[in-house]
């Protein structure tokens, strides 16, 4: 799991690239074809440079490409972004919805549907990505959101936590601090 620093690392080492400077990006694919179509697709952009190796940890953005999201494909996945701090973009015919959330958890910011995958699609993408920002339709991101809306009603409210990471009471103590409460009386009141 990518850390808070490593993260910020990340952050500042793309957002400190020199204008014209190439994204540079790793690509992974479920069969040689896939990833031999993705990788000519990328050498004709002049701002990403495609680096030989599957995974290093140098890079700026990881391209993952499969027909659908399998347990395989999940462990390739998961291992890649265990070891490097960058963004992926996912190109896939198939992404259901029970793996979403798995996806993101690897660091996937963008989600391409093979079938309408040019090269300049998936160029704007790896920009994205490595500039900090996600891409994902609009299905997807509603489904995200609906996932996110669900995780917090379900599996943090009842242990009494949110999304952030704070308890009720904290959330209490800080609502109360900025509605200009003391802490001697928010001691009192809770």
């Amino acid at each position: 799991m990518m850390t808070k620093v490593e993260s910020a690392m990340h952050t500042m080492n793309s957002a400190a690239r020199e204008p014209g400077e190439r994204v540079r990006v790793a690509v992974w694919a479920s069969d040689p074809i896939t990833l031999t179509g993705l990788t000519e697709m990328l050498l004709g952009t002049a701002d990403v440079f495609v680096v030989g190796d599957a995974f290093p940890a140098d890079v700026d953005v990881l391209v993952f490409a499969a027909d659908g999201v399998t347990p395989e494909v999940l462990a390739g996945m998961s291992k890649a972004a265990a070891e490097s701090a960058a963004p992926a973009v996912l190109v896939a015919r198939q992404l259901e919805r029970a793996v979403l959330l798995r996806v993101v958890e690897c660091r996937v910011v963008a989600v391409l549907h093979r079938g309408v995958a040019t090269g300049e699609r998936l160029a704007d993408a790896i920009r994205v990505a490595a500039e900090g920002g996600g891409v994902l339709p609009a299905n997807l991101l509603g489904e995200l959101l609906r996932q996110v809306e669900n995780l917090n009603r379900e599996v943090l409210e009842p242990r009494g936590l949110n999304s952030a990471g704070y308890t009720s009471r904290e959330i209490g103590v800080l609502r109360l601090l900025a509605e200009g409460w003391d802490t001697e009386e928010i001691g009192k009141k809770l």
